[in-house]
């Protein structure tokens, strides 16, 4: 479907005169700007049977949580916003229009405070029907605002409101144009959608794992995150005041020294005098680049990367950072606690390598400094070179003479860590080399793949790419 750019007031005009849609508007944190858009268009009394702003925590919880428990930002909010508002219209409304589409649009939001202190943020969602007498579609959206301005960022949720109800209604059979008609009057210099999901009768077709890809691919957020289970889930509410462990690759496809180099970093990650092993996650992250071809999505061979990390219990994270110190730097904006990054010696031998920060005025030194704030730490991997017995860790690793000296100092205050290994004989194996076997017939490629991904691999007949 092409995507026609429609200004807002245009958008909300066509839905008060056009369209059978007809429900209520709840608006938490920063005012009734979505509702403001129709009824300043004209026609509003065709499409708004209420407009709510509970702007009181008292009166919020009074509407939509009785028993006071819970953030008022956040999902479990807003989900209660959708069912009752919902649940209200169709019960007093049922008589209106035997063609009449009801919907529920709510937001909860937390704008700029007085003093600038407070991080810009909120959930927004549609409870709707295509068609009359239906079972309801439900969209629901995490919005991060970037302005520096409460007006500024109040506007941004208007036009953001306005065109995610139009683009239920009109670009529910095209996620791609549904997803890029959200940023149509806005620049997305001004938010990022972080988190999307989409169910119902109407919206079932639509793979929701993909759907976070294309925010990613789209430059509409830097990262999104899957659980252990392949659902789409919100950063902020993953890692809030949790330990984390992270694990880049490209996981195509997983293998036994992968698993190893999980099981290993979370033992030592476990040694910590404070670690608890129920508040503390692990992810496998994927740079957006290991998943494109020649610039597009490949759908199935994402969706395979995800089902095989999920099929060995491992949570997931696609983003667009290409550098570590950068891949820091965003779990940093989070409140969590302890940060490890793992990683091969292959890989740190990238990390040491001036070339990678030509960009950063202070070179590789400014990336040290931003890669290791105070909660982070390295843990390396050993490898071992074809053909050669000898063990490849960080202590052995060649270096140039001033690098060696800022790992050094590293290494002494246990910002760097070295990792042990029993694994000696499948060191040298690459997920290249697994690939090149299965590619050519070579069946010795089982014994380097766990048995769940050996069954993914052989069910679907996978291409592996080269």
């Amino acid at each position: 479907m092409k995507h026609e750019i429609i200004p807002t007031n245009r958008k909300a005009l066509i839905i008060n005169i056009d369209t059978p849609l007809y429900g209520s508007f709840a608006e938490i944190g920063g005012g009734q700007e979505i509702a403001r858009h129709f009824f300043q268009a004209g026609g509003a009394s065709g499409t708004i049977a209420k407009t709510v702003s509970a702007y009181d925590k008292r009166f919020s919880d009074a509407f939509y949580n009785e028993n006071r428990k819970g953030r008022h930002v956040s999902e479990g909010r807003l989900v209660k916003m959708l069912n009752n508002e919902y649940k209200e219209v169709t019960r007093l409304l049922t008589d209106r229009n035997e063609n009449a589409t009801f919907f529920a649009l709510a937001n909860t939001m937390e704008v700029l405070n007085f003093t600038k202190t407070n991080k810009s943020h909120g959930w927004m969602g549609v409870k709707y029907q295509l068609t009359p007498n239906s079972e309801p579609n439900v969209v629901i959206i995490h919005i991060k605002l970037l302005e520096n301005d409460a007006l500024m960022q109040q506007r941004t949720i208007g036009i953001i409101g306005v065109n995610l109800l139009y683009a239920c209604k009109f670009y529910h059979d095209s996620p791609n144009t549904f997803l890029k008609s959200l940023t149509d009057g806005v620049s997305i210099d001004r938010f990022r959608i972080t988190m999307m999901r989409m169910s119902g009768p109407d919206l079932d077709y639509i793979d929701n794992k993909l759907l976070a890809v294309q925010l990613v691919k789209n430059k509409m957020t830097r990262s999104i995150m899957f659980d252990r289970n392949g659902t789409v889930q919100q950063p902020s509410d993953m890692l809030y005041k949790k330990n984390v462990l992270a694990f880049r690759g490209s996981f195509m496809p997983v293998t036994y020294i992968a698993r190893d180099i999980l099981n290993k970093s979370m033992a030592l990650f476990a040694l910590d005098e404070d670690y608890e092993h129920d508040n503390t996650l692990s992810f496998c992250e994927l740079s957006i680049n290991n998943i494109l071809s020649k610039g597009e999505v490949d759908e199935q061979d994402f969706l395979n990367r995800v089902d095989m990390l999920v099929s060995i219990g491992q949570n997931v994270m696609i983003s667009d950072l290409p550098e570590y110190y950068k891949l820091v730097d965003f779990f940093s904006q989070f409140k969590m606690n302890k940060l490890r990054i793992v990683m091969g010696i292959p890989t740190f031998e990238k990390v040491l390598n001036r070339k990678y920060y030509k960009n950063l005025r202070g070179g590789i030194l400014e990336a040290v400094g931003m890669m290791f704030p105070s909660n982070m730490k390295l843990y390396i991997y050993p490898t071992r070179k074809p053909g050669k017995p000898d063990i490849i860790t960080s202590d052995n690793l060649a270096m140039d003479e001033d690098i060696r000296l800022l790992f050094d100092y590293l290494k002494k205050n246990r910002f760097i860590l070295d990792i042990k290994s029993e694994m000696i004989n499948q060191l040298h194996v690459t997920t290249r080399e697994v690939n090149k076997m299965i590619r050519s017939g070579d069946e010795r490629w089982e014994k380097f793949v766990p048995m769940s991904v050996c069954k993914i691999i052989k069910d679907r007949k996978l291409n592996i790419p080269d």
